[in-house]
């Protein structure tokens, strides 16, 4: 029998290749003649750039770049073997990882960083680059990156802007980039997973503008500068982006990436299995088994679990799931169209103890789930 892992991370306790090598040894244990194939996955977010240049068989290269801030940092991305494709994390320059908490304030953050490495794969000679754009500091509509990049702004005054989410109100005038330009045929996918629009009550300011350090008036001053930009920037390049899903994402970087880069926005998770070839895979098995810490309503609206259900129900293949924390009701399991779904959780523990004997846990859940799959066989 053939059987397919494919799991996520659980956050916290495991990393995606940690949860299938605790697996396949509960595959094993329960049916030693299995013929196992372990494909790690994401979801866009964190880990994404590492589990993509694995599957590329490529390696991880390191720029220098600015942080959010505008100091100099070392920050990573992944090259594909051969170093046609990038696979970059924006929060690797720009994220709000970077920053203590006193630091905090999106009116003066740049993804300009992000924009360095971007630069930086390009003249590497990559074609293709895969951006995430989860974990931001940022609310710069990606004028920062644009700016790294070749573009400048200027006021009403002819005054070149700090690229910063602070001076989106004073852009009245971009120069566009000749790096861009003359460079217009890489091509640029964006992992996004959210779908806000950029500015307003569900927009980039308001919803994600507190996390990063804003208070009601800078949330106010974020959202009129997004907006007015985004009306300068409409007209300047000749189109309306502003309600389109996504843009909101990363403090506007999904807008810019449309504007400055004429990118793609994808859905994280597909993006992933795309790369993975994973839809062949499942075709090619008995059984798919997954896993993801918490399986909750989220789950079934974009994340791993999901990605992989719809396609086991086309391929009609049966997809188990293990998890940490289960969430979902037995008609949410048959809706989403997975078969089972099991907590590794066998007894009362607090969190402390179910993240350091996950391992154990993950794989003692995956025997028993393993030998009454195939207790007829």
């Amino acid at each position: 029998m053939r059987i397919l892992v494919a799991p996520d991370k659980f956050r916290g306790s495991l990393e995606a290749e940690e949860v299938c090598k605790a697996v396949e040894e509960g595959i094993l244990l329960a049916y030693p003649d299995a013929d196992v194939m372990s494909v790690p996955l994401a979801d866009g977010g964190e880990g994404t750039t590492q589990i993509l240049t694995k599957l590329a068989k490529g390696s991880t290269v390191t720029a220098k770049v600015r942080d959010p801030l505008g100091r100099m940092i070392d920050a990573s991305y992944g090259l594909s073997a051969g170093g046609t494709t990038a696979y970059i994390e924006m929060a690797a320059a720009s994220g709000l990882k970077l920053l203590d908490f006193s630091e905090y304030n999106p009116l003066l953050t740049t993804t300009f960083g992000t924009g360095q490495l971007i630069l930086d794969a390009i003249e590497k000679g990559s074609k293709k680059i895969i951006l995430g754009i989860g974990g931001s500091a940022t609310t710069d509509a990606g004028i920062g990156m644009a700016a790294a990049l070749g573009y400048r702004f200027f006021d009403k005054n002819d005054n070149l802007l700090d690229p910063i989410g602070g001076n989106l109100a004073e852009v009245f005038k971009i120069i566009p980039s000749d790096f861009v330009k003359k460079n217009q045929k890489v091509k640029i996918t964006v992992a996004c997973d959210v779908t806000n629009p950029l500015f307003g009550i569900n927009g980039a300011a308001h919803v994600y503008g507190p996390q990063k350090g804003a208070d009601s008036e800078m949330v106010e001053k974020l959202d009129n500068g997004l907006r007015h930009f985004a009306n300068f920037a409409n007209q300047t390049f000749g189109k309306n982006i502003s309600e389109h899903p996504g843009a909101g994402a990363a403090g506007g970087l999904g807008a810019g990436c449309l504007w400055f880069l004429n990118a793609e926005l994808k859905e994280g998770v597909g993006i992933v299995m795309e790369q993975a070839n994973i839809a062949a895979h499942i075709g090619n098995s008995d059984l798919v088994i997954t896993g993801e810490g918490k399986v909750d309503a989220q789950t079934l609206s974009g994340k791993v679990v999901k990605g992989l259900a719809d396609l086991c129900e086309k391929a009609d293949v049966p997809l188990a799931v293990v998890c940490g924390t289960l969430l979902i009701s037995p008609d949410e399991i048959r809706s989403a169209g997975i078969t089972c779904a099991v907590s590794v959780l066998n007894r009362p523990m607090d969190l402390d103890t179910a993240q350091t004997d996950a391992f154990r846990l993950v794989k003692e859940a995956t025997f028993n789930l393993v030998r009454l799959f195939f207790s007829r066989k």
